[in-house]
């Protein structure tokens, strides 16, 4: 069994994997972690393998704790990955990037692949179909959005995202629900077109922790997962274990 750590921008993401198939998934903030990862261990003694990948800081001590207690490995840029990584400059590419297009090589191999994570950020991540990775964007994910209208602006309030009951908002918050939602919504279905216009044959992936909010919003054709940064990290492991 695989242990899988994704150590984001606001929670640390863990999975447990029997071979490809996860049996166990938790997201817990860092205060929790040892705790939580010595609750795993009991739960699940058969677990040999780790990964960490980190987008955020994490301590040096909490790296050496599961070190200790399993065969780790940390994802970093100079790790081997299952396929050609055409970004000029690898060094700032995101790790939890890196297992997006991993996940998109083993599930959807030879195929042209736009991975949109929706999190802190919405990064758009393209592979083609001769497994290399070309790069994509980021942009503000949709509670930067909204503390963005907060933060630098005199008088506008900090909303929860929700649905906007019309285009046209009425009032101050219906205004700032149409502008952050429709907009992000208007500016992904942009990002597909434009694709498609390039790769007809474009399959497209939703993932990250907004991904259920916004995949009822959008039209039909796009796979929306949850698992697919740990899926792609437990390949990974999967990977350089085989070499």
């Amino acid at each position: 069994m695989n242990l899988i750590i994704d150590v984001g921008n606001t929670y640390i993401k863990i999975g447990v994997f029997d071979n490809t198939q996860i049996i166990y998934k938790q997201t817990i903030v860092q205060n929790d972690f040892i705790n939580e990862i010595e609750i795993i261990r009991n739960k699940h003694p058969l677990i040999t393998k780790a990964i960490i990948s980190s987008v955020s800081n994490i301590e040096e001590s909490t790296i050496a704790h599961i070190k200790h207690v399993f065969d780790t490995l940390v994802v970093d840029h100079l790790l081997k990955m299952p396929f050609k990584n055409l970004y000029k400059t690898p060094k700032t590419l995101g790790i939890d990037r890196l297992a997006l297009v991993a996940a998109a090589v083993d599930q959807f191999p030879k195929e042209n692949v736009l991975v949109i994570d929706a999190g802190t950020c919405i990064t758009y991540d393209f592979k083609n179909s001769k497994e290399e990775y070309l790069g994509g964007a980021i942009s503000p994910g949709i509670r930067l959005r909204y503390h963005s209208l907060n933060n630098y602006t005199a008088k506008l309030p900090l909303l929860e995202p929700k649905t906007p009951n019309n285009h046209i908002g009425n009032t101050t918050e219906e205004a700032i629900h149409s502008g952050v939602v429709q907009g992000i919504l208007y500016e992904i279905k942009g990002v597909i077109e434009d694709y498609c216009n390039i790769y007809p044959d474009l399959t497209v992936i939703l993932t990250g922790g907004d991904a259920h909010f916004l995949s009822k919003r959008l039209k039909n054709g796009i796979f929306a997962t949850s698992n697919f940064l740990l899926e792609g990290l437990n390949y990974i492991l999967a990977f350089n274990n085989s070499r």
